[in-house]
Formats: structure tokens, C-alpha cells, sequence
């Protein structure tokens, strides 16, 4: 774990958003009570430097940089970054676009769901995929914890692709195309 960025250095809307991230995180996997996270929550809002914001998130297991998001990443960055985080948290399951002629899936954890995932951290209608054309898109239906593609919140169609990394609340899967 890198510690924290040069003293004095003013934090980013970014780093906030990473360091909320990993304490949403940090609760899910049980490793932060209901007033820890509300507390430490408040203080990452709150911080102003480097320092400070660390603070929040050092005892965390997860790897953790200010300064390190990752804008405009080129595919090669990419694929750095899906190694790592495999490397990490070991291989994620596969999400086999769809075929057929249904135009709309629906992910969550409701029974009713197209897709079923049964985690605490998924909202009962999380997500959906429609088809355009020959590609699908992913969009948020309003849930709790966020739906993310390649590490960016998704809430409006986001094309996916091959290989992409698809989170529904802090469970990921790797996209696969329907041929493979």
C-alpha cells in the first residue's frame, strides 16, 4: 500500500470518489461497522490534503494511491490494470453477452431478474443490458452501490465490449462476447 501523496497536497473530486469506493467496499466485506463507515464517510467528504484522506482508508486491505485514477486510459492501460486486479482478486467469472432475440435484460438480485445475482451489495433491479444494433449497453436502474464498466460509474447507456470489466455493486465480471 502506498502511503500518502506529498504533505500538503490538496485532494481531487477523484480521489474522494476512490476513497469513498473503498470504504463502500470496506462495509460490504464487513470490516467496517454502520458509524465507522458514516464517520470515516463524513471525514473523506471533509478532507482537504493528502493526509487526511489516507487516514480514512489506511487500515483498509484494498491497494490504495491518491493521484492514481486512471483518465482517458488507452488499451494497453487497461489491460494493465484488469492483470492487476485479477492478480488481486483472483480470475472474475464470466458475463456472456446474450444472444437470441430478446432486446433487454434486467440484472439484480430479484428472482425475477434475466440475471440473478445474489449478493448483499446488488440492488433487487440493478442494471440492464439492450441491444443497438449489433452491440449491447449497459445502464444503472437507480441502485444503491452503482454499476461500473472498466472502473467508471455507469447511469446511461455505456457500450460494452469484449474483455470489459462490468461491477454491480462490488461484484465483477468480465464481459465476454456471445462467439467466444
Amino acid at each position: 500500500m502506498a502511503g500518502p501523496a506529498k504533505p500538503g497536497v490538496r485532494v481531487s473530486d477523484a480521489d474522494r470518489d476512490k476513497a469513498l469506493a473503498t470504504l463502500r467496499d470496506g462495509f460490504a466485506a464487513g470490516r467496517l461497522t454502520d458509524d465507522t463507515f458514516a464517520h470515516r464517510a463524513e471525514a473523506a467528504l471533509l478532507a482537504r490534503v493528502a493526509e487526511d484522506l489516507h487516514a480514512v482508508v489506511a487500515d483498509l486491505p484494498r491497494p490504495w494511491r491518491l493521484g492514481a485514477a486512471v483518465t482517458g486510459a488507452s488499451a494497453a492501460c487497461r489491460r494493465v490494470l484488469r492483470s492487476a486486479d485479477r492478480w488481486l482478486r483472483g480470475w472474475p467469472p464470466v458475463l456472456q453477452l446474450p444472444s437470441g432475440p430478446q432486446r433487454r435484460f434486467t440484472i439484480g438480485r430479484e428472482p425475477a431478474c434475466d440475471l440473478t445475482v445474489a449478493h448483499e451489495t446488488v440492488s433487487r433491479w440493478h442494471a440492464s443490458l439492450r441491444r443497438d444494433g449489433d452491440s449491447w449497453l449497459l445502464d444503472d436502474l437507480g441502485s444503491t452501490n452503482g454499476t461500473r464498466l472498466n472502473g467508471w460509474r455507469v447511469t446511461t447507456g455505456s457500450r460494452l465490449a469484449a474483455g470489459d470489466l462490468v461491477s454491480f455493486g462490488a461484484v465483477t465480471f468480465e464481459v465476454a462476447d456471445r462467439h467466444r
